[in-house]
């Protein structure tokens, strides 16, 4: 895989296999036609990835504005509880665990739990494969909207996958690229979150890497995984109106694009109007099982 900067990625970063001269461009990158998961193209840099986690992207005074960030601790909790009833006795691998939410969540149902995430003291900057050579296995190893944010993320789902005990239990929430969202939406999807979002997967490809690590999936859900509404929501008010819905329920200090007082309650007020449409859009989704994001629950 290349590293230069604005240079296309050389092979896919989920299979492996190189592209031809000519692969097929898509909205976010090159879509393999190997295993059809789509590698984000021009391949970020490591400089370029810095840049586009730095200051805005995930604030120490919280993302989102009002009650989100606690309506986020919520979910994050109910997952933990969740977690707590499915899995074998042992403690819980959080890997990207961003501020820690779910990790204490872990930990008030009485159970261990590590976090795994670069630059914050009380997390481990480290991947699952670099956890390998020692000696704890766990219960529960959840990848929460961090799958695809990996440059090798096949490679850390194979590695988490043999941290786990027997019977354990891997969770996997991932934007799913195969979505109605995501082809309607185009260059507008809220996930597609370039250039943070390296790999685009789709169901068969994921479910696929599942079995060959001999998981069984105990789990599929629509829903479960989040921003499925809302990425309609927000798609619907970027497409026919231009506006940014998702920097306007953040913070001012987490805005990539600072929004004014005006601004930001424009945004809101199109997103309101636009809910009615979007539940129309989650129904036909979950009808036809093509969610905005794949939620697995995988056991060894």
């Amino acid at each position: 895989m290349t590293t230069e900067a604005t240079a296309d990625p050389t092979a896919c970063a989920w299979c492996g296999v190189g592209f031809p001269i000519g692969a097929r461009r898509v909205p976010g990158g090159l879509r393999c036609e190997a295993c059809g998961v789509v590698t984000t193209a021009p391949w970020p840099t490591d400089d370029e990835l810095d840049a586009a986690y730095a200051g805005f992207y995930r604030p120490e005074s919280g993302r989102f504005s009002g009650p989100l960030d606690r309506l986020l601790a919520l979910s994050r909790g109910r997952l933990a509880t969740h977690l707590d009833a499915v899995a074998p006795a042992g403690p819980v691998l959080d890997v990207g665990a961003g501020d820690g939410t779910l990790v204490r969540a872990i930990r008030r149902t009485g159970r261990d739990a590590i976090g795994l995430e670069r630059a914050r003291p009380d997390m481990r900057d480290a991947a699952p494969s670099d956890l390998e050579a020692e000696d704890t296995r766990y219960a529960a190893v959840v990848f929460w909207h961090v799958l695809e944010h990996l440059r090798d993320p096949a490679d850390q789902l194979a590695a988490a996958a043999r941290l786990l005990r027997p019977g354990g239990i891997l969770v996997v929430a991932v934007p799913n690229a195969a979505s109605l969202q995501a082809r309607l939406f185009g260059h507008d999807w809220l996930a597609l979150d370039l250039p943070r979002h390296l790999t685009h997967l789709h169901p068969r490809a994921l479910e696929t890497r599942a079995h060959e690590l001999s998981l069984t999936v105990l789990r599929r859900s629509q829903l479960r995984g989040g921003q499925v509404l809302f990425g309609w929501i927000h798609g619907l008010t970027r497409r026919l109106t231009g506006l940014d819905l998702y920097d306007a329920i953040r913070r001012a200090e987490a805005q990539q694009t600072p929004h004014t007082g005006p601004r930001r309650a424009l945004t809101l007020l199109a997103g309101t109007a636009l809910a009615p449409l979007a539940l129309l859009g989650v129904a036909v989704e979950v009808a036809t099982r093509r969610s905005g994001t794949i939620y697995l629950e995988l056991q060894r």
